[in-house]
């Protein structure tokens, strides 16, 4: 094992012996391996930049390196952007730790030494980010490495396996082309991503909200402040935001455009699926802190003649929030609610029961316009885990469910 802060500043020599300068830094080109140093970059006495590839470097140790070809055969950096740069792009750069599902910053990058076909190569093991890494860092330069080891071997040592690593690249083309996975971020709950994006900068919130699929980031925005909902995807294209809020359930997607400015608004809008869009264009249409502004339009219902086996084909089909199906709603043929209908108790019964014999007494909703303690208090009196919404007609509009009470109520408090 070696890290980087034992590797900067080492001299370089060619095959012969000549001097050729000092490492500055490390290469790694994800596109070919993403484990792998691939190239040495070494600043020359006339201030000119090497870069020596892996497979030119003979040995590596904490006193040198040493190619095994002539100086002539080592050609000039020139900039390459499809390079990950050890020292340039991840020393002090935030990482996110997905094991522990925060936010960390690298104090130094641990190696291993491995022969490889005549020659030696450095592979990348983890992200230091530990105390012991922190004093490596602190006292390069100022004493001999091998002291160096001994006092900082004294200091807690944490590291990340670097298959575990998810840079924070604030630059998505360039993200795109070091071709970073976010696929474990993506594995992670909801909330504890919000979490994350919670301690990041705005820039690094964007960067990592366009790494994540529509669904996925979708979720975590559901978990943050509507007011940073909001800003989060005003910093993103309309186009991006869109695909967004479409997988927000209908009432999440109208608070948050609420909060965005009605120019900016109205572009998401455009941007999306005709029927979405309808379904957040109608509950923006009723005032705030009532409930039909707190309801969704996401919800299972079916005819009130229907048996438990249409209500399981209904469920089969729906696409909506689990948290929206703990009620089957029965409407008449005027689209009047007629019944509410428990899911547990039609998990209980029988195929061909009529769903009419399951509903329960007595039938509770409210009206789009009832201000929002209302709901709060009938969320109460009748310990109801959702609340249909109806207008003055009985036709059903939507659904309050428990969650939305619950997040109000810890709002208010």
């Amino acid at each position: 094992m070696i890290f980087y802060t034992e590797l900067e500043h080492l001299p370089t020599f060619d095959v012969k012996g000549e001097f050729l300068g000092r490492l500055v830094d490390l290469g790694v080109d994800p596109s070919q391996n993403a484990l792998r140093v691939a190239c040495y970059l070494v600043k020359t006495p006339n201030k000119g930049l090497l870069c020596i590839t892996y497979d030119q470097v003979q040995s590596i140790s904490v006193r040198s390196i040493q190619t095994r070809v002539p100086a002539r055969e080592i050609r000039c950096y020139t900039p390459n952007e499809a390079l990950l740069r050890i020292k340039k792009d991840v020393l002090d750069q935030q990482v996110i730790d997905v094991n522990h599902r925060k936010v960390v910053r690298v104090n130094d990058v641990d190696f291993d030494i491995q022969p490889s076909d005549g020659h030696s190569e450095l592979r990348i093991v983890a992200a230091n980010v530990g105390m012991g890494a922190a004093v490596r860092r602190l006292l390069q330069g100022l004493a001999a490495k091998h002291n160096i080891r001994l006092i900082a071997g004294l200091f807690p040592s944490k590291t990340i396996p670097w298959e575990f690593i998810n840079l924070i690249e604030i630059d998505p083309s360039r993200r795109v082309r070091l071709r970073i996975s976010y696929d474990r971020l993506a594995q992670l709950h909801p909330a504890d991503i919000a979490d994350i994006l919670e301690e990041l900068s705005r820039d690094e919130q964007k960067a990592v909200i366009e790494s994540l699929d529509d669904e996925t980031a979708a979720h975590a925005l559901s978990e943050i402040p509507t007011r940073m909902q909001a800003a989060l995807l005003e910093s993103i294209p309309p186009e991006k935001a869109a695909h967004i809020v479409e997988e927000m359930p209908p009432d999440e997607a109208a608070d948050v455009l609420q909060e965005l400015p009605p120019e900016t608004s109205a572009e998401v809008l455009a941007d999306m699926e005709s029927e979405e869009a309808a379904d957040v264009r109608e509950l923006l249409g009723f005032e705030e802190d009532t409930a039909g502004a707190l309801m969704t339009t996401e919800f299972v219902f079916v005819g009130e003649t229907a048996t438990v086996e249409g209500a399981i084909a209904a469920l089969k089909n729906f696409e909506g929030a689990l948290e929206s199906i703990y009620n089957i709603y029965l409407v008449d043929s005027a689209a009047a609610l007629s019944g509410v209908v428990p899911l547990a108790r039609i998990l209980r019964a029988e195929p061909v029961t009529p769903l009419k014999e399951l509903a329960v007494e007595p039938l509770i909703s409210v009206s789009p316009h009832a201000d929002q303690r209302e709901v709060v208090d009938l969320f109460h009196k009748y310990n109801l885990v959702t609340l249909p919404v109806v207008d003055e007609k009985g036709h059903l509009l939507g659904v309050v469910t428990a969650d939305d009470v619950l997040e109000l109520m810890v709002t208010r408090k």
